[in-house]
């Protein structure tokens, strides 16, 4: 299974912005974007003009790296967006919010995408009871997640407590389980994003 291995925080860095890649990290003084808020490489700091293509570059690379894909299942996902009735940027970003290692970053079993991934991919939940170990499974409205009978001993899962989340989830602190109750809105994604910039980047 594919994934990104570099320095995390260079593509931060690279986008201008927090993409809370690093978890807690993300909220403190040692975050690269405090320290260095200019892009990596010996030409980070020079002027550059922009132009159109580069800015929808931008947009797509941000969303994507925010996500956690890489570019063959960023572009597959956007197909299978395109397919889909309605506007395709926002069939793309109500995608994205329903991966498994998405929700199971926001109803708060992990501090980041990238924990989230890597417990979904160890096997410590299962979807309306059954074990389900795939970071991109679509998720869809009145599915269970919860943590595996085997896996709630776990120090990490110990800790957890009723917490806030999107309202298009439900989190229950007592069985360690969430549900998806609707499907996500573009009110309902958090991230700073242009999609309609992705859509004519695609479409040419």
């Amino acid at each position: 299974m594919a994934r990104y291995t570099e320095a995390v925080c260079r593509l931060c860095r690279r986008e201008g912005e927090k993409l809370f890649l690093k978890g807690q990290r993300c909220y403190t003084g040692k975050c690269a974007i405090a320290r260095r808020s200019f892009a990596p490489g010996q030409h980070g700091q020079g002027r550059k003009k922009v132009s159109e293509y580069g800015t929808q570059l931008r947009e797509k690379q941000k969303t994507k790296r925010f996500y956690g894909l890489l570019e063959n299942q960023f572009r597959r996902t956007f197909d299978n967006a395109a397919r889909m009735k309605g506007k395709s940027g926002e069939n793309l970003l109500q995608l994205l919010e329903l991966r498994m290692d998405n929700v199971v970053y926001r109803m708060g079993f992990a501090s980041s995408r990238v924990e989230a991934r890597q417990l979904v991919t160890h096997g410590h939940f299962t979807v309306n009871g059954k074990k389900v170990d795939i970071p991109s499974y679509t998720m869809k409205v009145n599915d269970v997640i919860a943590v595996r009978e085997t896996s709630r001993k776990s120090a990490k899962f110990q800790e957890l407590a009723n917490r806030s989340v999107p309202p298009w989830l439900t989190f229950n602190a007592d069985t360690l389980s969430g549900t998806v109750v609707q499907a996500p809105s573009r009110a309902d994604v958090d991230i700073e994003v242009k999609e309609t910039l992705i859509v004519e980047l695609y479409s040419k």
